[in-house]
């Protein structure tokens, strides 16, 4: 028989489920807390957006594709290693330099370079160099190889005092007193090879924390809420790297 208190938690997991399927998110590199509800502004005065998927991995989409292509990356296809002790150039999506909890969680395991994941003002430049041969060229100088690209987005919603339902915002804190706020992180990490250029994908567990606060310590709560998940979500991607590319 399920206890009532199991079935409490369930149906509180199906709301966060459904309520987190239609809230808004916020970049990792620049998750700073605003003090008013709904502002889009940026916290971070040198975030300058994200790196995508197509840069960092040498898809060129506005390029023609054969299946010629396709057979031929499918048959050079190898796996991916990463094994302990060796060297990382590591790179957070936006960001000038990784968030020092995300260094921490690999140097465990990995000799760790940073490098700077803001975007470069050259895509109207045909002539110039694409992200990910810029990438393992810095990452061949330095001696690393392997490069590991995280990007990670930031959940929040608010609930006041008075029972209101569930307003899911972007990280934003707001001015509502005695208000609580649930928050979730969810990363996405690419793991290059970069003798090959080949390259493999995952996504670590997303983590959720609820914490309430006054409206005078609203920013303070908001930014312990980043913080705490960040270090979580980072320590889980450094070990899922390594469960996963250490052989």
């Amino acid at each position: 028989m399920i206890s009532p208190r199991a079935l409490q938690r369930s149906a509180l997991f199906a709301l966060i489920l459904v309520a987190l399927a239609a809230c808004s998110t916020r970049s990792i590199s620049d998750s700073g807390y605003r003090a008013e509800a709904g502002q889009r502004s940026q916290s971070n005065p040198f975030y300058r957006g994200e790196l995508t998927a197509y840069d960092i991995l040498g898809i060129e989409a506005d390029k023609p594709i054969s299946d010629d292509d396709i057979r031929k990356a499918l048959s050079a296809k190898q796996q991916i290693a990463a094994r302990k002790g060796s060297a990382v150039m590591l790179v957070q999506s936006g960001a000038a330099f990784p968030d020092h909890d995300m260094v921490a969680a690999l140097e465990r395991y990995y000799t760790v370079a940073a490098f700077s994941g803001v975007p470069m003002e050259t895509r109207s430049n045909p002539e110039a160099a694409k992200y990910a041969q810029v990438f393992r060229l810095a990452a061949a100088k330095g001696g690393y190889q392997t490069i590991v690209v995280y990007w990670g987005v930031l959940e929040s919603a608010t609930e006041g005092s008075g029972g209101k339902v569930l307003s899911w915002l972007p990280i934003i804190g707001g001015s509502i007193p005695d208000q609580s706020q649930l928050m979730r992180i969810r990363l996405m990490v690419a793991v290059i090879d970069v003798a090959s250029g080949q390259w493999d994908t995952f996504t670590p567990e997303p983590f959720v924390d609820a914490a309430s606060s006054a409206e005078r310590r609203r920013a303070v709560s908001d930014q312990e809420q980043v913080a705490l998940l960040k270090t979580k979500a980072y320590k889980a991607a450094a070990e899922s790297l390594v469960q996963r590319y250490s052989r």
